[in-house]
């Protein structure tokens, strides 16, 4: 795995800017790939590691870029529970950590900090020192990867009977002897509303 530094410059590029979060991002998925054992985890350990991101900001950004998990690759899972947590999952082992950063990081930034006025400057300045046990939990959690959601998973393609578009990866219900996709099938949980 490369430095710190050098993960952190990548970050940046991938990102755009270097914040806060882009450290919180690198450190968490640094320790998690340690955690597992990965050395080496957008190389020779890639198709072991899938990543559940729990929040769409900057950190998610600095992860993807230490872990080389994507989306378009299905190695990296999001689900929307604005947290700033990742849980790093090892296909191989069958075993799985999930990292939060600490909330009392904040506050401990602070107190490091003080003559530091702008909070994101001082933050990053503090977590860039802080020790993972003050700026992360840890928890060792079961995730169970279902065949259809692993990378590389090739499925039925269907079309929905309502609106006639293709659906990849099982995402359909079966309903009064029609195929419909998720949108069709939940019209009132749809993140877009056609006008009519």
């Amino acid at each position: 795995m490369d430095s710190f530094d050098e993960l952190l410059r990548q970050a940046e590029a991938a990102h755009g800017h270097l914040c806060a979060g882009q450290i919180l991002g690198v450190r968490m998925a640094m320790l998690g790939c340690e955690r597992l054992g990965m050395e080496d985890p957008r190389g020779k350990d890639r198709k072991r590691l899938v990543t559940y991101v729990e929040i769409d900001r900057c950190a998610t950004d600095a992860i993807g870029t230490v872990t080389g998990c994507r989306l378009g690759k299905r190695a990296l899972k999001f689900r929307d529970w604005g947290k700033m947590a990742a849980t790093f999952v090892d296909l191989a082992a069958g075993r799985a950590i999930r990292i939060c950063a600490k909330e009392s990081s904040k506050a401990r930034a602070k107190e490091m900090y003080p003559g530091i006025e702008n909070k994101n400057q001082q933050q990053m300045r503090a977590y860039r020192e802080m020790s993972d046990g003050d700026l992360f939990t840890e928890e060792w959690v079961r995730v169970t990867v279902g065949p259809n959601e692993m990378p590389g998973y090739k499925g039925e393609r269907v079309c929905c009977d309502v609106c006639g578009e293709g659906i990849n990866y099982d995402r359909f219900v079966r309903r009064d002897g029609k195929t419909l996709c998720l949108g069709c099938a939940f019209p009132e949980e749809r993140y877009y509303q056609p006008f009519l």
